[in-house]
């Protein structure tokens, strides 16, 4: 097996991909509009106390908890593949992961579109209708509605349709494209079959809670404007920020002047002191006269004689013998 071409795949692409966005196409507006009848029609039987709320009631009846009690413990985990916390984590690392390596934020705000949209969307009729679920029914044969609950439609069984469908309405290929979506269909029809067993909801929520999340990824493509604006606006704030970064970290400090060197006088020497200095003329022209100071006689520097040592002495070794001198005779001798 060559391990290569795995870690290659893990490294950052030199540049953005070119992924095709999907557009409202012919096909998804009559599924989008499919959908919604369908949806409305649950609603409607749902208030009209009909047929779908008889079946409900016999279903929460029939107990399936407790005619397959074996597969309770394995349900009881499986059916939190639609609670909205982890689902979020774990799909939000992966695609987290795709928008690090293909420079793009579109996944992550993607994602973030849909779960604002089922928040604002689910939400918003659980809290209108306030059905009570199964465990909290007071009168038998009735639909439950208005009495404070927030159990129509099924968060858990949208919310699985959503956070799984995610990830193959951003796939690259069509081939990964169909099978993720078989597998997110499996888990959303097994995360809403879970919670009718489990006795948590009534069938029509489930019903409702597929519809809901459907609805949601077929109408994602009329955001992708809006999806793309953001990312625009997200990539010019950053490259703001790294310029006005930039000068601090990467510009120069001004260079400090050097001191000025002080001017070198040459020294002179001890044989120096008795040379007369004559000073050119153009040197006093800075002072009062014009004329060049008189030098001075040359002078030869008087050599000292030796100390006179008495005769009988020794001169000590390290002393030098200084050559005789004849005697000055007089002048007209």
């Amino acid at each position: 097996m060559r391990t290569d071409r795995i870690f290659a795949r893990l490294d950052r692409e030199p540049e953005p991909p070119k992924i095709e966005i999907p557009r409202m196409s012919r096909h998804r507006v009559v599924l989008f509009g499919a959908t919604m009848a369908f949806y409305l029609a649950i609603v409607v039987a749902v208030l009209g106390s009909s047929w779908l709320v008889e079946l409900d009631w016999k279903v929460m009846l029939y107990r399936p908890y407790e005619q397959w009690p074996q597969l309770h413990a394995f349900l009881d985990y499986f059916v939190v593949l639609g609670q909205r916390g982890p689902t979020a984590v774990m799909v939000m690392a992966w695609l987290g992961w795709r928008s690090w390596r293909q420079h793009t934020l579109r996944p992550l705000l993607t994602l973030g579109a849909a779960l604002l949209l089922l928040n604002m969307t689910v939400g918003s009729v659980k809290l209108g209708l306030g059905r009570l679920g199964p465990h909290y029914a007071t009168q038998i044969g009735s639909a439950e509605l208005f009495a404070g609950g927030d159990i129509f439609p099924s968060g858990h069984t949208a919310n699985a349709v959503v956070t799984w469908g995610i990830l193959a309405y951003l796939a690259t290929t069509p081939r990964a494209r169909r099978w993720l979506s078989v597998i997110s269909a499996m888990v959303a029809l097994g995360v809403g079959a879970t919670t009718v067993y489990l006795g948590t909801h009534w069938v029509s929520d489930v019903l409702l809670g597929w519809a809901a999340g459907l609805l949601i990824l077929l109408a994602l493509p009329w955001f992708e404007p809006l999806i793309a604006r953001a990312e625009a606006l997200v990539f010019a704030v950053r490259a703001k920020v790294r310029e006005r970064r930039r000068p601090s970290t990467t510009t120069a400090p001004a260079p400090v002047p050097a001191p000025a060197a002080p001017a070198m006088v040459p020294q002179r020497g001890h044989d120096e002191d008795d040379v007369p200095v004559r000073e050119p003329v153009g040197a006093a022209s800075g002072r009062g006269s014009g004329r060049p100071l008189p030098a001075r006689p040359y002078q030869p520097a008087r050599s000292e004689r030796p100390p006179v040592v008495p005769s009988g002495t020794r001169r000590p070794p390290h002393t030098e013998r200084s050559p005789r001198t004849a005697p000055a005779r007089p002048l007209g001798g």
